[in-house]
């Protein structure tokens, strides 16, 4: 028998070979875990096709890469300058989306838990 010491992912393990014709055998003295395979990022979802949303003169975009936590006004809503239009979810914190202008929201383009990339139209004001 010979024994040795195997370094994997900077854990050391001594594990004892027998030596014989008939195969080979190991004890590993602390368990070993099978390596795993990094899991996958999802593909991104495709936008899915909605019915066409009326547009407005004012584009409230999206700052920043987030998901939609929560839509708070909805088409034909009047909103006041600051009110939150929006809920974003980006580097897991929350962040208001408002309006920047006084208005009547002219459309939604956005649905809870749509991903949605910084520069995305996410509603409009009339």
């Amino acid at each position: 028998m010979k024994n040795y010491t195997i370094t994997v992912n900077g854990v050391a393990y001594d594990v004892t070979v027998e030596e014989n014709g008939a195969g080979v055998a190991a004890a590993p003295v602390a368990p070993i875990a099978a390596p795993v395979a990094a899991p996958k990022a999802a593909p991104k979802a495709a936008p899915k096709a909605a019915a066409p949303v009326a547009q407005g003169s004012v584009k409230i975009t999206a700052p920043m890469p987030g998901k939609i936590l929560g839509v708070k006004a909805n088409a034909g809503q009047a909103v006041k300058k600051g009110d939150v239009i929006l809920v974003l979810e980006a580097m897991k914190m929350e962040n208001e989306i408002v309006a920047p202008q006084d208005g009547t929201v002219a459309g939604v383009n956005v649905t809870v838990g749509q991903s949605v990339e910084a520069g995305d139209t996410l509603a409009t004001l009339n």
